[in-house]
Order: structure tokens, then C-alpha cells, then sequence
């Protein structure tokens, strides 16, 4: 079999067209060139395979209880509890903003959520307090990553989906990475907001407006807890967490907060279903494609090609984090990990490095791929939300995005940092 579907795809890539058509288009154009017709069938059956997996059903059900949290106004509530407690200080809005991303990555998990729920609150309060739109662009959109690494994780599903690996355990080697790199950015915009001058949000707030600020969280801020406690503890599976999470963001918002109301209900359930059928359409286009590099042997070339560089296992990390940073300038982050992850996790796996730690790792740099240019997804939802640019926006996060590659090999070459939380649970 020709490597016709490989350049058939870049090309597709290259002229604008969508990821998903790009991964089914390249292939079965590439088996009519070559005469292969009689493998339509498997890719077919490959795309279809690729979707019907029960620990997926953990995808549409973590989308829905996102949806139904931003739709109650649980953003809001996460908003006003972030600035009870950090609103005083200097850049105190864009302390919240990163904040507000690491409470909002408990209960939805999506970058792109993030930046376009927190987005549309913080980017006018922060132009109205003295921020420039692009500072507050850069911040939205550097933080939102922060959602994909801290648990619950659609792209930490995916993978262990696609690699075998637990859902519990990745999560859990997921959670300090996360903190890491919320501290980071927390500590390189204090700084900014020294040299620029940025103002603080407002008064500080009294232990008796946090109280009720965090009274009116409380019950938002219990689900991350209750998702990883269950999973952990071994109550129920990640999907069943994820159905879990869902009927609880449905409880709360109706009938206990009740800042949703049951008529925008299908509003809501249509959002989640669009969102959920892409998504799930573009792990079965992914699927596909990675079957056919496996059969057309470039998987095992590129595997041998990486372990012929080098045998110095520290210095081939090195390489394959500056190989998924510049993938993830290109590519978005699932149909990274469903290419790339069955060709390389193995490589690295045999020269002894923990599946899990491999994997933290490689979910981590395609995330942060998520907010570099030129085709990073939450940089246009935060263009889209601020009017700005893509590329002021891009320029101004340089800070932010040295920050998170010093986090990614941070976790590389420390590997206690992102395994000593699993292996504490007994997942490592």
C-alpha cells in the first residue's frame, strides 16, 4: 500500500478542509489509486467501530453536564467565588480568570468551553478595568488549557481509550500537572501585573462574603470530588461517573439552585448531542486513519526511525516533546493522540518508560497545542469571544506558553511529579 493517503491528507490539511473529511477522504482516495477498492468495507466498518465504545459514552455525558453547569450559571457562581478570594490583588481579574479555569476544568474538562463561558464574562471586565483586550484574550485562552489536564478529561479518555490504559490512573497523574500549571500562570501574571500596573479587582472580601460566595459554589464545586472519589474508590466506572455528573449538574442547576429552567432543557440537550456527535465522528475518522498508517507500515518507519536516532531515552523525550509541540501547532488534540499515540506510547513503553507517565506527558503537550498558533482551537474562540486578532492574541500569550513547555518537561524528566498521586492510588 502506497503512502498516497499521507500526502492526500496534508494537502487537505494545508487547503483548510476539516480534520474529520481530511482523515476519510485521504484514505479512500488513496485505495482507489492504488487499486484497493475491496478495503472500503473495513474502513467503514473501522469508522463505525471507532465510535461504539462504551468508555466513550463518557464523552457525551461529561459535554452534557458542562453544558448544563454554563447554561445554569454555575460559570457566574465560579466567577463570583474566585473573586471573593483572590479579586484584591494586583491583576486580580486576571488571577480570577485562571482560577475560575481550574474549578471550571473539574466540572467540564473542554479548553474550548472554558474560554468561550469564561471568556464572554472576563474579557469586557477586565477591558473596563484597565486591561487591554488582548492581555485579557491571552489570559483566557492560556488558562482554558488548564481544563483538558486537571480531571475530568475528555482527552485523557480518548487516550486511554485508544492505549489500554486506566481512566483512573491517568486522571489521577493528571491533577498535579494541572495545579502546576494554574501556580505558573498565577506567578508570571502577578509579575506582569506589577510591571503594566494592573489594578485589583475590587476590595478585599470579608471571611463572611467568602463564606457565602463559597455556600453558593459548594455544590458546583463538589463535583469534581464526587467524580474522582467514585472513580478512585472503585463506586463506578469513568462512564458511569460521567452519567453520574450529568444527572448531578441536572439536580442542582433545576431543582436545588434553580437558575435553569426545564423549558431550556432541549436548548441544551441539542448543544450537547452537536458537540458530542463531532467529536465522536472525529475519533472514528481518527481511528480509521491510524489503522491504515498501521497497515501501510509507516507506523513501524517512523517507530524505527525515532529509535534509530538515538538510545538515550532522556533525549528522545526531549525530541518527542518538540516533535507534539509543533504537531499540536497543526493539529488538534484528539486526532493527535488517536495517530500518534499507537505509534509512539509502545517505542517508549519498551525502553521502560511507565505507560501512564508517557501518557500524562503526551495528553499535557497536545493540550498546550490547543493554544498555539496557527491552528489552535481556543486561540479562535478566544478571538472569536474578544474581536482580537489571532495572531496579537498568540503573541501576547509567549509568556504563558513558556510556562506550560517549562511544565510539560517539568513532568518529562521528574516523572514523581505526575506518578506519585497514582501510585499512591494503585494505578502505577
Amino acid at each position: 500500500m502506497s503512502l498516497a493517503y499521507f500526502w492526500i491528507f496534508l494537502f487537505l490539511m494545508c487547503a483548510g478542509t476539516p480534520i474529520v473529511f481530511a482523515l476519510l477522504i485521504g484514505p479512500g482516495l488513496s485505495l482507489t489509486i492504488d487499486g484497493q477498492e475491496i478495503f472500503f468495507k473495513v474502513l467503514l466498518s473501522r469508522l463505525y467501530n471507532g465510535m461504539d465504545s462504551f468508555p466513550l459514552m463518557a464523552v457525551p455525558f461529561f459535554i452534557l453536564a458542562g453544558e448544563v453547569m454554563n447554561s445554569g450559571g454555575i460559570t457566574a457562581l465560579i466567577v463570583k467565588f474566585s473573586q471573593a478570594m483572590i479579586g484584591h490583588v494586583r491583576g486580580g481579574l486576571a488571577q480570577m480568570n485562571i482560577l475560575s479555569s481550574v474549578f471550571f476544568a473539574g466540572l467540564s474538562g473542554s479548553a474550548v468551553a472554558d474560554t468561550s463561558a469564561l471568556g464572554k464574562m472576563l474579557i469586557p471586565a477586565m477591558e473596563q478595568n484597565g486591561y487591554s483586550r488582548r492581555f485579557a484574550a491571552a489570559i483566557t485562552a492560556a488558562s482554558s488549557v488548564i481544563g483538558p489536564i486537571i480531571p475530568p478529561s475528555g482527552i485523557m479518555i480518548i487516550y486511554a481509550f485508544i492505549m489500554n490504559v486506566s481512566v483512573g490512573g491517568l486522571f489521577a497523574a493528571g491533577l498535579i500537572p494541572g495545579l502546576m500549571v494554574c501556580t505558573g500562570l498565577m506567578l508570571i501574571t502577578k509579575r506582569l501585573a506589577r510591571i503594566r500596573d494592573y489594578p485589583a479587582a475590587g476590595r478585599k472580601a470579608t471571611w463572611r462574603e467568602r463564606g457565602q460566595a463559597l455556600r453558593q459554589t459548594f455544590l458546583a464545586l463538589l463535583t469534581p470530588i464526587i467524580l474522582l472519589g467514585g472513580i478512585l474508590l472503585g463506586i463506578f466506572t469513568p462512564t458511569e461517573a460521567a452519567a453520574v455528573a450529568a444527572g448531578y449538574a441536572l439536580v442542582i442547576s433545576v431543582f436545588v439552585i434553580r437558575t435553569l429552567q426545564i423549558k431550556e432543557l432541549p436548548g441544551v440537550f441539542i448543544n450537547a448531542v452537536v458537540q458530542s456527535g463531532v467529536i465522536l465522528l472525529l475519533v472514528g475518522a481518527a481511528v480509521t486513519f491510524a489503522w491504515i498508517i498501521t497497515v501501510s507500515g509507516m507506523a513501524q518507519f517512523i517507530a524505527d526511525g525515532i529509535a534509530d536516532t538515538t538510545d538515550n531515552v532522556y533525549l528522545l523525550l526531549f525530541l518527542i516533546n518538540i516533535f507534539l509541540f509543533v504537531v499540536g501547532m497543526f493539529l488538534d488534540a484528539g486526532p493527535a493522540i488517536l495517530i500518534l499515540g499507537p505509534v509512539l506510547a509502545p517505542l517508549f513503553i519498551d525502553m521502560g518508560v511507565d505507560p501512564l507517565h508517557f501518557a500524562v506527558v503526551m495528553c499535557v503537550n497536545v493540550t498546550v497545542g490547543l493554544a498555539t498558533p496557527p491552528m489552535g482551537l481556543v486561540l479562535f474562540v478566544a478571538s472569536a469571544v474578544s474581536g482580537q486578532k489571532v495572531e496579537k492574541i498568540a503573541l501576547e500569550m509567549v509568556p504563558f506558553l513558556a510556562v506550560e513547555i517549562a511544565v510539560i518537561f517539568l513532568i518529562t524528566y521528574i516523572p514523581a511529579l505526575s506518578m506519585t498521586l497514582p501510585r499512591l492510588l494503585g494505578f502505577a
